[in-house]
């Protein structure tokens, strides 16, 4: 009798243990897992307060501490963030600004090549560098830091396509990279060179097209001509602005394409521009002016 209590109680037990064995393993999975989890750490977290695009392999980084410097293509740090201010690489140097609020250039290597001694400093185009003077004249410097063309300008754009657009006592013109006067100065304002044409501002208020010899090849009739990203005409056309208020577009011999009877309107990508009408609707249009559904 004392053998058969003791073989149930032994039963009971044995059956509760293997009863208990299912609970114990789903106990030790659910603490298995939060270690089995990603983890995120410092080292995952951004770690700049704001990052520029890449240009010629190298992207301008700014840390928590405002200071700024760059990093290559794998994110790796290779120039420290020692400089109030930068700017995108450009022919194979940067624009930087010290303390003084002075600014030079640095190569890849992070290397100061050209001394922060200017007031402001433009990109590399073309070989020169647009500077300030304490004075707050404008002149060119070479890649040496050399300053090759005078500080003498009221005002400079960066050359393109061998030209750079001056301006002295209000007036506009262009220069070569020996600072001959290509242009006369005689525009009320200009721009910079693209695809052989500039706009420019006639003493009428009214804008048009001259070429790189200086020759009006589009009359100043337009109250405005749209140009955006560093260019005039796309696909062969350029938005113009009439006395009336009134956009529409004209090809590079300066005839309306399309008339002027737009709100708003936007340069030609793939075939198509968008224009807005006088009430506010939005739509694309081809290069003949007609609506694209």
């Amino acid at each position: 009798m004392i053998m058969l209590r003791y073989r149930i109680v032994f039963s009971a037990f044995s059956l509760l243990l293997v009863a208990s064995m299912p609970a114990w393993g789903q106990t030790s999975v659910i603490k298995r897992t939060p270690a089995q989890q990603p983890v995120t750490s410092k080292a995952t977290r951004t770690k700049w307060k704001n990052k520029g695009n890449y240009y010629e392999g190298l992207a301008r980084v700014e840390d928590f501490k405002g200071k700024y410097g760059y990093i290559d293509e794998k994110g790796k740090l290779v120039i420290p963030c020692i400089w109030e201010e930068v700017s995108d690489f450009s022919e194979g140097l940067a624009r930087v600004r010290d303390k003084t609020f002075k600014e030079g250039f640095i190569d890849k290597s992070g290397k100061l090549v050209i001394p922060c001694i200017w007031n402001f400093a433009f990109h590399f185009s073309e070989g020169l560098a647009l500077v300030k003077d304490n004075q707050g004249k404008y002149g060119f410097i070479d890649r040496t830091g050399k300053l090759v063309l005078p500080c003498e300008y009221d005002y400079a754009d960066s050359f393109r396509e061998g030209l750079a657009r001056v301006n002295k006592n209000f007036r506009s013109g262009y220069i070569d990279k020996n600072g001959s006067v290509i242009i006369p100065l005689k525009w009320r304002s200009a721009y910079d060179m693209r695809e052989g044409l500039a706009c420019v501002e006639g003493d009428n208020g009214k804008c048009g097209f001259i070429d790189k010899t200086g020759k009006l090849v589009i009359p100043c009739v337009w109250s405005k001509i749209y140009h955006t990203s560093g260019y005039y005409f796309s696909e062969g056309l350029a938005p113009v602005k009439d006395e009336n208020g009134k956009w529409g577009f004209i090809d590079k011999a300066g005839i309306v394409v399309v008339p002027c009877q737009y709100k708003e309107a936007g340069h030609f990508y793939n075939g198509r521009a968008k224009v807005k009408d006088e009430n506010g609707k939005e739509s694309f249009i081809d290069k003949s002016g007609n609506t694209i559904k």
